[in-house]
C-alpha cells in the first residue's frame, strides 16, 4: 500500500515539476494535425485532429515572401500613421459603440466578412486601445453604468444611468437630486454651441442612448408605468421619454433617431404598426416633440420618410419600431431604415445645422447586445457587420483633419471561438479539427452561460448527453448556440474591450484605461473641456 502511495505522488510530483509525464499532457493541451497516410482506418479518430489539407486562400500564402511582404506594408502603414500626430481641434466628433462588441466577436465577424485576414471598417483605424468596463459596485457591467462611463466620463452603479454612484438602484429619492447628476458629453458640446444627435437600433429610451440625456436610478424607467410599477412617483422621477422630450440636453438634440414608440404615446393610442402605447399619464410625447419646435423639424416612422427629408430639416425624431428596431435579418428592408442609412440622414442634418461650430453624434449598435443574450450567435454577428458598415459610411464621408471618430463596445459577452478549425472553415458550423470526448463534434461558436444549454442537450434515462449537431441547422438564424450553464438569458462577459480611434487626438486613444477616460479625451480634443486650451469660443486650439 505504502510502495502505491508513493507511486501515486510521485506521478504527481511529475504533472507538477514537468517531468516526464508532462509532455503527455503537453500533447494532450497543443494537438497536431494528421500526417497523410497516419490514420490507416482513415477519417478521424476519438479525440484526434483529422487530415486537413492547407488550402490558401491565396497561392502566394504558400511562400514567406509574401507573409514578410505584408508585414513591410504594415511596418509602413504604422510609420506613416504615427510618426505625425494629428493636434488639430476636432471640430466634429462621433462615438460608435457596439453593444456587447466582445473582440470575440469582432473576430468572428471577421469570417463572416469573408475570411479570417478579412477586416472591419474600424479596424484600420491607426489607433487602438483597452477600455476597463466594470461599474463602480459590479465586477461586471451592464449598458446603464457603462453609457454613464463612456458618456458622463463617470463611474456609476449597476442599472443607474447619468448620476453619480451615491445614487443606489431604484431610488428615486436620490435621483431628483441634482447634485448626484452627470452632465454628459452631450450636454458639454451643447454648451459650445454644437449640433448633438443620437443615433440607436434599440430604443431611444434603452440603456445606451438615455446615457447621452438622461438621469435615472433604474435603466428600466422607459415610461411613466415603469417608475410607478417600482413604486416610484414619476413626477420625482420623470421617465426616460419624458426626459428626452423635455430635458435642457434632449430638447436641443438635433437628431433622435431608433425605436421605442411605445414608450412615447399613452395607452389608449395605437401607432401605425397597431402597437398599443404604454403611457399611464396621458401623454403624447411625439405630439408634444412637435409643438416645441418650428416647421423645419419633423417626425418620421419608415425608411420612405426618412430618405424623403428637406434640406431644411433643422430637427429629426425618428422612432421606427413599436420598441426596439428588428434585427437586420428580420427587417423589412422598404420599411425600416438601416443603421447606415440613419447616420447618414443623421450626419447631413448635424452638419447643416452646425454653423461651422461642428457636431457630436451617438451611435449605437444596439442589437449586438440582444443576439449574443439569447446566444443567437449569427444574428449578433450580422448586426456588427451592419454597425461596421456606418462606421465606414462615417469615416468615408468626413476628414481626418478634423472629425475624430471612436469606436468602442460597451461591455463584453461570454461567447468565444475555439478548437482547431481549419483556414475558411463556417463560422457559425462545427469545428473541424476535432471530435469532442464523447465522440460527437462541437460547435466553433459557444458561450459560457445561457438558453443555448436546452437546446443543444437531451436527457435520455436521467443522463444529460449533447445533441449531434451534423444534424441540426446551425446556419438558421433562430438556431442558438451551445452554452456551458444553462440561464433564461446569457450574461456579459468582465473583459475588458477594443478602442479603435481616427482622427485629432486619437492618439489618446491607446494604452489600457478606465472606460470613463473615453469622453475625457474626447472633450479634450474638441476643446469641450479646459477653456483655456481654446480661443474663439473653441474654434480654434491655442499652440503649444
Amino acid at each position: 500500500m505504502r510502495l502505491q502511495f508513493f507511486l501515486l505522488c510521485l506521478g504527481l510530483s511529475a504533472l507538477v515539476s514537468g517531468g516526464a509525464t508532462s509532455h503527455e499532457s503537453e500533447r494532450r493541451m497543443h494537438p497536431v494535425f494528421s500526417l497523410v497516410g497516419s490514420n490507416p482506418l482513415g477519417g478521424r479518430s476519438k479525440r484526434a485532429m483529422p487530415q486537413i489539407v492547407f488550402d490558401a486562400i491565396k497561392a502566394e500564402e504558400r511562400y514567406a515572401e509574401y507573409w514578410q511582404g505584408l508585414a513591410a506594408q504594415t511596418l509602413e502603414q504604422q510609420l506613416e500613421s504615427k510618426l505625425r500626430l494629428n493636434t488639430q481641434l476636432a471640430r466634429n466628433v462621433m462615438l460608435f459603440i457596439g453593444d456587447g462588441m466582445s473582440i470575440p466577436t469582432i473576430t468572428a465577424g471577421r469570417v463572416y466578412l469573408g475570411g479570417e485576414e478579412k477586416q472591419f471598417a474600424f479596424e484600420q483605424f491607426p489607433y487602438v486601445g483597452l477600455s476597463k468596463t466594470y461599474c463602480a459596485n459590479m465586477q461586471v457591467a451592464d449598458s446603464a453604468c457603462t453609457a454613464t462611463a463612456y458618456l458622463g466620463g463617470v463611474k456609476a452603479n449597476y442599472g443607474t444611468i447619468g448620476v453619480s454612484a451615491a445614487v443606489q438602484f431604484k431610488d428615486c429619492q436620490a435621483q431628483a437630486q441634482t447634485a448626484h447628476h452627470v452632465a454628459s458629453i452631450a450636454a458639454w458640446a451643447q454648451k459650445q454651441g454644437m449640433a448633438t444627435g443620437l443615433v440607436t437600433t434599440t430604443s431611444v429610451t434603452h440603456a445606451s442612448p438615455a446615457g447621452v440625456y438622461a438621469h435615472l436610478a433604474n435603466r428600466n424607467w422607459e415610461n411613466d408605468a415603469e417608475v410607478l410599477g417600482d413604486g416610484g412617483d414619476p413626477s420625482l422621477c420623470p421617465d426616460a421619454a419624458v426626459q428626452l422630450i423635455n430635458s435642457p440636453v434632449g430638447q436641443k438634440l438635433n437628431v433622435i433617431m431608433g425605436g421605442g414608440r411605445e414608450n412615447f404615446l399613452p395607452k389608449s393610442v395605437r401607432d401605425n404598426s397597431g402597437a398599443p402605447g404604454r403611457r399611464l399619464d396621458g401623454r403624447n410625447l411625439i405630439e408634444e416633440w412637435k409643438s416645441q419646435h418650428t416647421n423645419s423639424a419633423h417626425y418620421v416612422e419608415n425608411r420612405q420618410e426618412l430618405l424623403e427629408l428637406s434640406n431644411y430639416t433643422s430637427r429629426v425624431l425618428g422612432l421606427f419600431a413599436p420598441y426596439h428596431m428588428a434585427y437586420h435579418l428580420d427587417a423589412n428592408p422598404s420599411e425600416q431604415p438601416t443603421l447606415e442609412e440613419m447616420v447618414q440622414a443623421a450626419m447631413n442634418v448635424l452638419e447643416r445645422q452646425s454653423a461651422g461650430r461642428g457636431y457630436f453624434l451617438f451611435v449605437e449598435g444596439g442589437r449586438i447586445d440582444h443576439g449574443h443574450h439569447d446566444t443567437l450567435a449569427l444574428r449578433a454577428i450580422d448586426e456588427t457587420a451592419e454597425f461596421d458598415k456606418a462606421v465606414r459610411f462615417a469615416r468615408s464621408h468626413t476628414s481626418t483633419d478634423d472629425t475624430l471618430i471612436v469606436v468602442s463596445s460597451d461591455h463584453s459577452h461570454t461567447m468565444s471561438l475555439a478548437g482547431y478549425s481549419s483556414r475558411k472553415n463556417d463560422i457559425f458550423g462545427i469545428n473541424d479539427g476535432q471530435l469532442a470526448a464523447d465522440d460527437l463534434p462541437y460547435a466553433t461558436l459557444s458561450y459560457a452561460n445561457g438558453p443555448g444549454y436546452d437546446s443543444n442537450y437531451l436527457r435520455e434515462g436521467g443522463a444529460v448527453k449533447r445533441k449531434n449537431l451534423r444534424a441540426i441547422n446551425m446556419k438558421n438564424k433562430d438556431f442558438m448556440f451551445p452554452s456551458t450553464v444553462p440561464l433564461e438569458s446569457e450574461t456579459h462577459g468582465g473583459d475588458d474591450v477594443a478602442v479603435f480611434a481616427s482622427g485629432p487626438y486619437a492618439q489618446l486613444f491607446t494604452g489600457v484605461y478606465e472606460q470613463h477616460f473615453i469622453p475625457h479625451a474626447l472633450g479634450y480634443a474638441a476643446c469641450l473641456g479646459e477653456r483655456n486650451m481654446c480661443v474663439d469660443g473653441g474654434i480654434a486650439r491655442r499652440p503649444r
